[in-house]
């Protein structure tokens, strides 16, 4: 299996594909296969990408991780793992929820090499108590199908999603379940203690094409939040989809093609312009 030696972690990665470098982080409590699970059929469809999909410390495969302490330490993982395999090479990067956190600190500290960024569902604000957030709802509900689950697998559906029915009964087992069972609990409740940065990651301003994708729905993040960051991103475009809560790639998953692929055409673009001008 592939690993990534880096000073306080040994991570697990996929890759998948060759061309222009895609970095692509999951959310807390998750590993790569929630990211895999709404990545891949996008690009199933277009080639020239090389997704490089990492497991953070405590989370999926990724190693000896004793030593990483908090969320600075976790984001230097993530830029020793990407200066290992990409070395001086730009890239571009995706994140999800805390993924989405991490990604506003690699742009902090080597933006020069990030030729584009899409934040899904993105953390903004570290401390829950202080976000923005709306009350949770259930949008729709297929009766028939949450009849068949048990008490237990009812709530989690309940209390995780605003579209409650088969198709992501189905991809929350497949992509998100599989990460929090294999998580390690413990060392994930020492990070929650020390979740946000020591410093401010947003003084920089990164002019690379950007995509935010948040869910109208979203009681875990929330989304006017990202509003506030929007002007260190003047190449962003925004996005606030209805009917979507934290786990929008999942219950907008036509939108999140669309956009997605959208942000990728944008990229293209960009990346010919800074090839040109380093060459």
């Amino acid at each position: 299996m592939p690993y990534c030696k880096v000073e306080k972690a040994n991570m697990y990665y996929e890759e998948i594909g060759s061309g222009t470098p895609i970095v692509i982080i999951h959310g807390f409590t998750l590993d790569h296969r929630a990211m895999k699970g709404c990545m891949e059929p996008v690009f199933q469809e277009r080639e020239g990408y090389r997704r490089i999909y990492i497991d953070l410390p405590g989370m999926g495969q990724t190693k000896d991780y004793d030593e990483v302490a908090n969320t600075d330490d976790m984001l230097q993982t993530v830029i020793e793992c990407i200066n290992s395999l990409l070395p001086k090479q730009s890239f571009l990067i995706a994140g999800y929820s805390y993924g989405g956190y991490l990604t506003r600190g690699v742009i902090a500290k080597m933006g020069e090499l990030v030729l584009g960024a899409a934040f899904i569902c993105p953390v903004i604000i570290a401390e829950k108590t202080k976000r923005t957030l709306p009350e949770h709802e259930v949008i729709h509900r297929d009766e028939a199908f949450v009849a068949t689950l048990n008490t237990e697998e009812n709530d989690f559906f309940e209390n995780n999603f605003v579209v409650l029915n088969e198709n992501n009964w189905n991809r929350a087992m497949d992509e998100l379940v599989v990460g929090m069972e294999a998580a390690d609990q413990a060392f994930l409740e020492k990070i929650q203690n020390a979740y946000g940065y020591s410093y401010e990651v947003d003084e920089g301003t990164f002019h690379g094409p950007s995509l935010f994708l948040v869910g109208r729905q979203d009681n875990v993040v929330g989304y006017k939040d990202a509003f506030d960051v929007l002007d260190k991103y003047p190449r962003a475009s925004f996005s606030l989809l209805d009917t979507a809560g934290h786990n929008l790639q999942i219950e907008q998953v036509e939108l999140f093609n669309v956009h997605f692929v959208e942000w990728l055409h944008r990229t293209i673009v960009h990346c010919k312009t800074f090839n040109k001008l380093n060459a």
